[in-house]
């Protein structure tokens, strides 16, 4: 029985499938569905858990190279907010472009993690190094 780190076993499956410039995607609680790839929904109830929740939850076992998301993040949301995302995700390399063309990278990526974030445009992409 796992006692520490990831606990569900879904995302410990999507994990352990992540391969060299695969691509894992975060979303917030309005994001659309994807039929077409493997979607974890942990929404439990408004605000939790937040796209930056499970970002720190992962990270440790994840080798990131980059962190795309969508311009509006930025357009949307606080400078406390952007900020906060900025500061977790530290010299990681992260690249903003429009929302529509952040949700067409989305059917190539190996699964979709889907919380209750309700911060605008939190979605992010992570591409493995």
């Amino acid at each position: 029985m796992l006692k520490t780190g990831i606990l569900n076993p879904q995302i410990n499956s999507l994990l352990s499938r992540v391969r060299h410039t695969n691509m894992l995607v975060i979303a917030d609680r309005s994001f659309p569905f994807w039929p077409m790839i493997e979607t974890v929904d942990i929404a439990l109830i408004d605000g939790i858990p937040t796209v930056m929740q499970v970002f720190q939850a992962i990270q440790p076992n994840f080798v990131i190279g980059e962190v795309i998301m969508a311009n509006e993040f930025r357009e949307h949301n606080t400078p406390a907010i952007q900020d906060a995302f900025a500061s977790a995700f530290g010299g990681l390399t992260t690249t903003f472009e429009p929302h529509i063309a952040l949700k067409q990278r989305v059917p190539g990526a190996i699964g979709l993690i889907r919380t209750g974030d309700p911060i605008a445009y939190a979605n992010m992409i992570l591409v493995s190094a």
